[in-house]
């Protein structure tokens, strides 16, 4: 028997089909959720709605085929989920201002675009919300930043926050670190993969197979963060009881401090916020 649904949305509209719009689908898609009105999704290609094809609750629409289809989408919509690139953003506001419903709340996920810039495309009584979810969202793990504009309500963030929430934890903060924010969960999970990437090679040097590389570093990976979550110890508590005096681990994290990890990830995480303020300004 299914579970009643624990979260309830209104009517809600997917402008852009791509991998972020997918992953908050999937999470409106469970049975713990309950869309009013159902969910429209519009994507440039016909063969992509084709792909929506049967999805219980789901409208598609493709522009190539149906030149009015964001319209379309927008109308009766109390949330409007803005998928598409970022340079598209103000053609696409522009294009639905009109259809858009008196108490929407248009939401981005698009990096770089302003909530003034937003606003100042859709009608007054429309609010805009800017978010920053991150690709562990494909998985029910993501984490998505949260940044309301000068017109949103506290139930419009509330709204948005359990639309998100069903793909993962949610950050509320202000506009002016939701690109700070970026440069951690957004650029995040690259950071992982990039460890994961050089710890198998090292692996591979010392004499393992590929597959018995792969095992021992993904596992070491999930093993460890699963460990971090459920016991809630601080890290650096937790890489102690690891690391017994005078043994090989201690040896090994000696090599990786005396590296200025801390600089590192300083410099890193600067650079990133540094191309988004780029990308802001149209860089």
């Amino acid at each position: 028997m299914t579970d009643a649904p624990t979260t309830t949305l209104p009517t809600t509209a997917f402008l852009g089909a791509g991998s972020m719009a997918g992953a908050i689908l999937g999470g409106l898609l469970s049975p713990a959720v309950s869309v009013t009105g159902g969910v429209r999704v519009t994507s440039r290609t016909a063969e992509k709605a084709a792909s929506f094809a049967g999805v219980p609750g789901v409208a598609a629409y493709a522009t190539e085929a149906e030149a009015d289809a964001n319209r379309i989408a927008v109308r009766g919509a109390k949330l409007v989920v803005l998928a598409v690139k970022p340079y598209l953003v103000p053609e696409v506001l522009a294009e639905v201002a009109g259809d858009l419903e008196p108490d929407a709340v248009v939401v981005s996920v698009a990096a770089g675009v302003t909530i003034a810039t937003m606003e100042a495309a859709v009608p007054a009584s429309v609010a805009v919300i800017r978010t920053m979810p991150n690709t562990p969202a494909q998985v029910g793990r993501g984490v998505t930043g949260v940044s309301a504009g000068t017109r949103a309500t506290e139930d419009d963030v509330a709204l948005v926050r359990a639309l998100f929430e069903t793909v993962g934890a949610v950050v509320e903060v202000p506009e002016s670190q939701l690109d700070a924010l970026s440069t951690i969960s957004g650029s995040g999970p690259a950071y992982v993969f990039l460890l994961v990437e050089e710890l198998t090679k090292t692996a591979l040097a010392k004499g393992f197979s590929p597959g018995q590389a792969k095992l021992l570093v993904e596992q070491t990976f999930l093993g460890a963060s699963e460990l971090l979550v459920s016991t809630g110890e601080d890290p650096a508590e937790l890489r102690r009881r690891v690391t017994s005096p005078k043994g090989t681990t201690e040896k090994a994290i000696e090599v990786l401090q005396g590296a200025d990890l801390s600089a590192l990830f300083d410099r890193a995480t600067d650079a990133a916020l540094a191309r988004a303020r780029e990308l802001a300004s149209g860089a």
